[in-house]
């Protein structure tokens, strides 16, 4: 009989011990539920029109037939590369422009990049890489949009290609492995689509770093990485203090051959 008292009385505590826990966990959520509802004041709405809001009111945005927004920044459709010159000297850029309505990378002739600066973004770019294969590793259609002229999306063919992760297509450049390899075979099209948020300074200090999220044909590959500075072959990515810049498109000095068409920017 005392054997039974006794394993009740320890039931008992470890049931209140239980109810102390749920109670703790309870007054959490409770505490977490307070702190976000702090931005809401008065009485709780009771009719739905309450909650409903009219302005602002976003602008309306039209899509050319090439499906480019009306409020798009053009900065190659095919038709010259006037928005571009090349980094070393800013003289005017010679990269091939095709029948296609293309660029290709003229090999060793050098980095092209915009006239214009830019800050946050969405970045819309589309490349492919020769069907012929004739490189390996790291020298196969390898290419790189560096944005502001410092964080680099690696652009490369690695279809049956392997390389280090986090130098393979659609990488934050050493810095970000991208969550999927969503490559077209290659000597098809690629898109990327780029949401880019420009870091923040105070003189020198970093106040906000940048981050990016990247769509590679429509796949997810990068989903709001904060970059860590500045790409670097060698060595750890610092950030310095920098305002808008340009986009860098990367002549990589191997043959590449990749080709790009199709790019707009919409300023954020």
């Amino acid at each position: 009989m005392r054997h039974h008292i006794v394993i009740i009385a320890v039931l008992f505590m470890l049931s209140g011990c239980q109810e102390q826990g749920k109670n703790i966990i309870a007054k959490e959520i409770v505490s977490d539920l307070e702190g976000i509802s702090q931005k809401y004041v008065g009485e709780e709405p009771t009719t739905p029109e309450a909650t409903e809001t009219y302005e602002p009111i976003p602008p309306k945005i039209f899509l050319n037939d090439n499906y480019v927004p009306s409020d798009a920044i053009v900065l190659f459709d095919g038709s010259g590369l006037e928005e571009w010159v090349y980094v070393s000297d800013s003289s005017a850029a010679q990269w091939h422009v095709m029948e296609d309505g293309s660029m290709m990378v003229k090999d060793k002739s050098g980095d092209i990049r915009t006239k214009r600066n830019f800050g946050s973004m969405q970045l819309h770019i589309e490349w492919k890489s020769p069907a012929e294969v004739i490189n390996e590793g790291q020298s196969r259609a390898n290419s790189g949009i560096f944005i502001q002229q410092r964080y680099e999306i690696q652009i490369m063919d690695n279809n049956d290609n392997a390389t280090y992760t986090n130098g393979q297509v659609g990488s934050v450049y050493k810095q970000a492995v991208p969550l999927a390899m969503a490559s077209a075979p290659s000597g098809e099209w690629n898109t990327f689509d780029i949401i880019f948020e420009a870091p923040e300074f105070n003189g020198e200090k970093l106040v906000k770093p940048a981050y990016v999220t990247i769509l590679h044909n429509g796949v997810l590959i990068q989903n709001h990485f904060e970059i860590e500075g500045s790409v670097k072959h060698v060595g750890w990515p610092i950030y310095e203090a920098h305002g808008k810049a340009p986009i860098q498109l990367q002549d990589h000095g191997d043959n590449s051959r990749v080709s790009y068409r199709n790019i707009w920017v919409r300023e954020l």
